[in-house]
């Protein structure tokens, strides 16, 4: 899936945009503005979800990200896109819009960062 791909499905969500993508390890982080709301790796569209959201991706059959890494099984916070939505535009965009709500509560929980003096 490429950045044309995820701007055609999710153009039925304008709040999302703009839609933008960047080169991650491997894969490709998709950004609505400045908030990370999904990746693409393996081929795969895979959202950003919270505990609000997880049930909803879970019961529509969705699954989360796992990597493995010097042996260590990791989860993250992503899940695909439920496969009802992959080819609609409507379904694709409710999906997205989860996982901005989800970015947002999370982006709203971290502690701001703190900048370092220049010397």
């Amino acid at each position: 899936m490429d950045d044309a791909a995820i701007q055609e499905l999710f153009a039925a969500a304008p709040e999302l945009a703009p839609i933008r993508t960047k080169r991650m390890f491997g894969g490709l982080g998709v950004y609505s503005g400045d908030l990370m709301v999904g990746l693409v790796a393996y081929g795969e569209l895979y959202l950003k979800v919270d505990e609000t959201t997880k049930p909803a991706f879970e019961a529509a059959g969705a699954r989360p990200f796992v990597y493995e890494s010097k042996g260590k099984r990791s989860v993250m916070s992503y899940w695909t896109l439920p496969d009802p939505a992959q080819d609609d535009p409507d379904q694709a965009a409710r999906w997205g819009r989860l996982a901005l709500q989800a970015a947002r509560r999370t982006a709203a929980a971290k502690p701001p960062s703190r900048r370092r003096r220049a010397s």
